[in-house]
């Protein structure tokens, strides 16, 4: 319930952040009636802006804020509604050259007066932003540099949008609105340099070393980490953490990553790793006492965050680093709630920490399912992809309520989620976990 109520209370406040503009306009002094049009037009600048500007808040990773929704959910929600500001923009001036076509020339980025040049300018580089994150993957945009291209064009943005809006002096021409906005633009700015510049220096002081690289199956990798000088992490099984690894905190290059690790041991702290970019390619390089920083612990998908009964966790490739730790939890705390694990992957060779799950069975009320993409000579267990017909098959009949969590590549979490539906579980019965951050 307090979940629900912090949920509410965020969605409440971020609506009123949102429309506060069009309130604003609506205050007396006002500018001299014009076209419903050019009003319109005004109205969803304003609200493009802010949203925007929200955008700071909505990736300063602020654990009170995400908590309620994780913050998967938050950085999908951050992508999209950034795409409806740009849209909402977009539309700004193009509603003004509509309702009057000789201001076409507003559209020059080196014509008209410096209201409408920065104006522009604050636009296209929102434009360029948008490009580049759309299309990273597809023009190969180094991750490291599209992190510094999209700091660096967000906050431009914002500065050139503020001083648009304050030479055009529409509704800002008093006082008071005008500190209203200056202060609003500048709490935003400082939440950007608090995520780029206090976090930072907070991690400095809580650095952490690579104690060991440990080469698990399926080109998987488990990296062991140790606390300098301060007791360490307390997270929940089943959460992650953003890592830095060499250097200075302030580095650009940080990658998200599953915590594998028992929970309980605050000390030492495991990530499971597998090869399938440039950084996680060169983790097995790495150097014993490589100076680490860590950012966390991030996310809800936790038995912690959501006790139950018993579960049922669905796992793809990589997608079981996250069970792991809640398995090695429960071994921990010697808990007996009934768990069965339906794990898939493309060969039995790729089953990454397979041995250590068969063991698990020992310490735990688990039952563990394989599930091979390729099969080999004498198989005789599941094959080819998680669907309902193999959820029924394998959950026993008992009077118990399980929650169902789903973890792994995008195909299998939409066809997973599909298939716990299909069985008749209903839709707050699952938690999904997915990668793709960035």
């Amino acid at each position: 319930m307090n979940r629900t109520v912090a949920g509410v209370f965020w969605i409440v406040l971020y609506l009123f952040v949102v429309l506060a503009p069009l309130f604003l306009m609506m205050i007396r002094p006002t500018p001299p009636e014009r076209s419903f049009w050019v009003e319109v037009s005004l109205g969803l600048g304003f609200v493009g802006l802010v949203q925007i500007a929200v955008q700071f808040a909505l990736i300063a990773r602020f654990p009170e804020f995400t908590a309620p929704y994780g913050i998967d959910l938050i950085l999908r929600y951050h992508k999209q509604i950034a795409v409806v500001a740009i849209v909402l923009l977009v539309a700004h001036p193009i509603i003004l050259v509509i309702d009057q076509p000789s201001r076409i020339g507003m559209l020059n980025p080196l014509g008209g007066s410096w209201a409408t040049r920065t104006g522009n300018w604050a636009l296209y580089t929102l434009l360029l932003l948008a490009v580049l994150s759309l299309f990273r993957k597809q023009i190969k945009l180094n991750y490291e540099l599209w992190r510094v291209t999209h700091a660096l064009l967000g906050v431009a943005a914002v500065v050139l949008a503020h001083v648009h809006v304050n030479l055009a002096g529409r509704y800002t021409e008093t006082p008071w609105k005008e500190v209203v906005h200056l202060t609003v633009t500048l709490f935003l700015l400082f939440l950007f340099g608090y995520l780029r510049l206090v976090k930072p220096a907070m991690q400095r002081r809580h650095r952490y070393r690579v104690a060991e690289v440990r080469r698990e199956r399926g080109s998987t990798w488990s990296l062991a980490l140790e606390s300098v000088g301060h007791e360490g992490l307390r997270f929940s099984p089943g959460q992650f953490a953003w890592i830095k690894l060499g250097g200075s905190p302030y580095k650009m290059e940080e990658h998200p990553f599953s915590f594998s690790s028992n929970a309980n041991d605050h000390g030492r702290i495991e990530f499971g790793i597998k090869e399938l970019g440039d950084f996680t390619s060169r983790i097995g390089d790495l150097p014993v006492d490589t100076v680490a920083y860590v950012d966390g612990p991030h996310g809800n998908f936790s038995i912690d965050v959501d006790p139950a009964a018993g579960y049922v966790f669905l796992a793809g490739g990589v997608g079981i680093t996250p069970f792991m730790s809640m398995l090695r939890t429960m071994a921990e705390r010697r808990d007996k709630r009934p768990v069965l694990l339906l794990y898939g992957d493309k060969a039995w060779d790729a089953i990454a920490f397979r041995e250590e799950v068969e063991a698990l069975r020992d310490r735990l009320a688990l039952d563990v399912v394989f599930v091979l993409e390729e099969v080999h000579d004498g198989w005789e267990g599941e094959t080819g992809f998680i669907d309902a017909d193999m959820i029924r098959r394998h959950l026993p009949e008992e009077g118990i309520e399980r929650l169902y969590f789903v973890c792994g590549p995008e195909p299998l979490l939409v066809a997973a989620e599909a298939a716990i539906l299909e069985t008749g579980v209903p839709l707050e019965h699952i938690r999904s976990e997915r990668f793709d951050l960035v």
